[in-house]
């Protein structure tokens, strides 16, 4: 057996996520058929960085598997990118040691969510970005931002469907930047780690701060209360993008 690490970037639109479902498009079905067409055998399995949702783009997902047999990583690299449709390239491929798991040997993550601004919705953006139309004071935005630094429980940004208990996250960015040729803001965050759509929730949050609907640092009041019929709004997945996992 030849261990492999698998970097690739993804359109989401058309995959009910990444994690295998019956009777379901997603990712990792993808990848693991391809995989077992190559071996010959019904299937290889696949581990991932972590789950992103159905409609959620990757540009720099991580993936892990053994594979049976020993092939040069440029091979690998050409072979996986032959049996691929078009929404999946893969960007890397490397043999890495046996202890090597995409997902439990990962250290951190970085997400990018876009956001168009236009007053109406963009016919050819609208699978690849959240649409807010609604005025947006990017210094209300800038100073909550300072809020979501740092080690907090984020109980209120994460979605009923998660199982992990432990609501403690560290961020150590999170940032917002304007970009008027393309009328569209976005936001990068990288952290330890980021709870069941945490990501989505935070850019409503700082959405519905930054149009005056909430309190420049209600941030403080959501960590407190623990609530997410507080924070409310999630933002559609069509913006948000993984954009790097990090590893030692």
């Amino acid at each position: 057996m030849t261990h492999y690490k698998l970097t690739l970037a993804y359109d989401g639109t058309h995959f009910a996520g990444y994690q295998i479902q019956p009777q379901q498009r997603t990712v990792q079905g993808v990848l693991q058929k391809a995989l077992g067409k190559m071996a010959k055998v019904d299937a290889i399995h696949v581990d991932g960085s972590g789950r992103t949702d159905s409609g959620v783009h990757a540009l720099g997902q991580v993936v892990s598997f053994d594979y049976p047999g020993n092939i040069p990583e440029q091979a690998m690299l050409r072979a996986m990118n032959s049996l691929m449709p078009l929404d999946i390239e893969i960007l890397k491929a490397e043999i890495v040691p046996a202890a090597f798991h995409a997902r439990y040997s990962a250290r951190g993550k970085r997400y990018l969510y876009r956001v168009a601004r236009g007053r109406f919705t963009d016919p050819f953006n609208r699978l690849y970005t959240g649409h807010w139309p609604y005025p947006l004071d990017l210094n209300r935005v800038q100073e909550a931002l300072k809020d979501v630094v740092g080690t907090h429980d984020f109980t209120s940004f994460a979605a009923s469907g998660g199982v992990i208990q432990d609501k403690v996250r560290t961020i150590y960015e999170a940032t917002v930047k304007d970009d008027p040729a393309h009328h569209e803001v976005i936001f990068e965050f990288y952290g330890n780690g980021f709870l069941y759509n945490m990501v989505r929730i935070l850019v409503a949050t700082l959405l519905e701060i930054g149009s005056g609907r909430r309190e420049v640092h209600d941030f403080i009041r959501l960590y407190a209360v623990k609530d997410r019929q507080q924070a409310r709004g999630t933002a559609p997945a069509s913006g948000l993008y993984l954009k790097e996992v990090y590893y030692d």
